[in-house]
């Protein structure tokens, strides 16, 4: 294109040397929880023969998919913090956006076949290891990878496409589709209207899936409850709680034209580093199979 922009300036999360400071070590902890809580969730479920079930296996891959989605906006974000001149170059903006839709869409594909895969198991029981074997579970997660790349190549070429000519300022702490192409130096209705139905129904339609997959495993569960129900409900709830955390503050920022907000990056940070913080301890400490197993492999560690 026409661009003559060579690098970005990120605002960041404040401009007072102290905030900054408080963020670093804050998000820098956050940052290690996220990664030392899902390699612990990876390492558990891949070697304890238990833990082989696909709700596992799922579990597995959403941890995997965790680390990535923070790995790509913290790490800039915790050198920013402690540098006086936050400037990323033009290319490094593209790619960072690129990664982050690519691998946030096929976080919630990977969120919406956790829920058929719930649905399944307490909805259609006889059946579950016939419809959820692992040569499926192998499919699904990777048409939810398929899924999420080619969203972002549309999300990438919508924006690289438009000319960047006037002002480099992003008022966030990574380079996003709305916050970057408000900078554009054309007119971009269309192109706002396009990516909000690109992504944010994306969002808006797993979300629904995800609630309509969860209706039905609440009415099931009210019409035959046992013991073993309840313990299915309670998995659930953890999962509700995740996809809530993700979901939600994905379809206020994408669902909408990209009007400027100054609160849009603090809502952002729900999605890029408190939901992955979430949801090792979601899944660790409200799940017994879990914990046994992070327990022996203690010992067998000691």
């Amino acid at each position: 294109n026409f661009s003559q922009v060579t690098e970005f300036i990120l605002l960041g999360l404040s401009d007072t040397k102290e905030l900054q400071v408080l963020f670093f070590v804050f998000f820098f902890l956050a940052y290690v929880m996220i990664l030392l809580g899902n390699l612990l969730i990876i390492v558990t479920v891949r070697t304890d023969p238990k833990l082989s079930s696909p709700m596992y296996f799922l579990l597995c891959n959403l941890s995997f998919i965790d680390i990535c989605c923070t790995s790509v906006t913290s790490p800039r974000m915790l050198v920013d913090l402690l540098s006086q001149r936050k400037a990323v170059a033009f290319e490094d903006c593209i790619a960072q956006l690129f990664f982050l839709h690519f691998i946030g869409a096929s976080e919630m594909f990977l969120l919406t076949v956790m829920a058929y895969d719930r649905y399944t198991a307490i909805c259609k029981p006889l059946h579950y290891t016939t419809i959820m074997s692992r040569r499926v579970c192998w499919v699904l997660v990777s048409a939810c990878w398929a899924g999420g790349f080619l969203h972002s190549i549309v999300q990438t070429l919508l924006t690289i496409q438009l000319p960047f000519c006037g002002p480099n300022k992003i008022d966030s702490y990574f380079c996003d589709v709305p916050s970057v192409i408000r900078l554009a130096c054309t007119d971009i209705y269309v192109t706002e209207w396009l990516m909000a139905s690109n992504s944010g129904l994306i969002s808006l339609v797993c979300f629904l899936v995800l609630v309509t997959s969860y209706t039905f495993i609440l009415v099931t569960i009210r019409i035959r409850f046992t013991e073993g129900h309840w313990k299915a409900l309670s998995t659930c709830a953890s999962h509700v709680m995740v996809v809530t955390l993700f979901f939600v503050p994905c379809i206020f920022i994408y669902l909408r034209p990209f009007s400027t907000s100054p609160s849009d990056k603090h809502i952002c940070m729900l999605y890029t580093v408190f939901s992955p913080v979430m949801n090792p301890l979601i899944y660790t400490l409200r799940n017994n199979e879990v914990k046994a197993s992070i327990w022996r492999l203690w010992k067998r560690c000691k």
